[in-house]
């Protein structure tokens, strides 16, 4: 038996509690939320479906009810709005943050918790800091997300099934991410030299354009709908299954960084091992000279965003 409790019952929290019950991952989902009508109402609508699904038990909680949860996800904070930066979001979040964090230890320090609130690397930088458990259970979105949008755009044009094309977006979750260009490949064949036999070649005018259409994709979607929330939470979804069945997948959270590329002590995307333990190891990942000096310029872009506490100094590449 698993037991996952989501904090936050909007768009990302309440989709994503809908995604973990199609996928039959776990068999207690829990929705805290401070208002606490939008969470018994969520966990009404989903619980009227459960005839259609894989037994689970769905229903709105309070924070005692962290105890004994295995995975603890914080969607909870302000949203992000139409022209608002995810670093717009900090400050608001940052005592949001704060609150949850100490309403979670009350009940449990065991439990692996998953941050998706936005900014997210600083979010669960700041989540790591305020629990002061091990960074290997403190985990963000991060980047799954955005390199599930770089796989799609570059399936489209090369058309390729995304699930035969394996390429990453790495560093911030927002618009200093570095799309992984020189290790991207189509069935383990190089995108270069996949692109020789393809008749849409991607010039370096055409590859800007994918890279720009991965970093505003959630603007527009912001812009269109006012939220994004499906793709994220089937991101969370998957995120789940590499720790609840111990699968050692790799996908781009966002984890402490502690020297790649002379970048350390703060949260990033890279490519990691999810098992059971949460962050179990990074991938060694050979990077470029620019895309190398591009994964420093995003480390310093979520560094300068953190609050004057948290700030500390940089080993920087030499």
């Amino acid at each position: 038996m698993s037991k996952v409790v989501i904090i936050g019952a909007g768009f990302v929290g309440s989709t994503t509690a809908y995604a973990l019950m199609l996928s039959g991952t776990t068999q207690e989902i829990v929705l805290i939320d401070k208002n606490n009508d939008k969470a018994h109402g969520e966990a009404m609508d989903l619980s009227h479906g459960a005839s259609f699904v894989k037994p689970v038990h769905i229903y709105a909680g309070e924070y005692e009810d962290c105890k004994n949860a295995d995975i603890i996800i914080i969607a909870a904070g302000a949203p992000q709005e139409t022209g608002q930066t995810r670093m717009d979001l900090m400050e608001i979040n940052k005592r949001v943050m704060k609150e949850i964090i100490n309403n979670i230890l009350e009940h449990n320090t065991e439990a692996i918790i998953i941050v998706a609130t936005n900014p997210v690397d600083i979010m669960s930088y700041m989540a790591w800091k305020f629990s002061n458990l091990p960074h290997s259970r403190v985990i963000g979105s991060g980047t799954v997300l955005d390199t599930s949008r770089f796989r799609h755009l570059l399936s489209a044009r090369c058309n390729i099934d995304p699930r035969n094309i394996h390429a990453y977006v790495i560093g911030e979750h927002g618009d200093s991410e570095v799309p992984l260009w020189s290790t991207a490949n189509v069935a383990g064949i190089p995108l270069t030299t996949f692109c020789e036999s393809c008749i849409n070649v991607c010039t370096s005018q055409k590859r800007e354009g994918i890279i720009q259409k991965v970093r505003e994709s959630a603007y527009e979607i912001i812009g269109q709908k006012g939220a994004t929330y499906y793709a994220i939470a089937l991101a969370l979804r998957r995120i789940i299954e590499s720790i609840l069945r111990d699968e050692h997948s790799v996908l781009t959270v966002s984890t402490l960084i502690e020297g790649s590329y002379g970048v350390k002590d703060i949260y990033l995307s890279v490519p990691c091992v999810l098992g059971s333990d949460g962050v179990e190891k990074i991938i060694p990942f050979e990077l470029n000279d620019e895309e190398i000096r591009s994964f420093i310029r995003s480390a310093d872009v979520v560094k300068s965003s953190l609050p004057l506490e948290f700030r500390k100094t940089f080993a920087r590449h030499s």
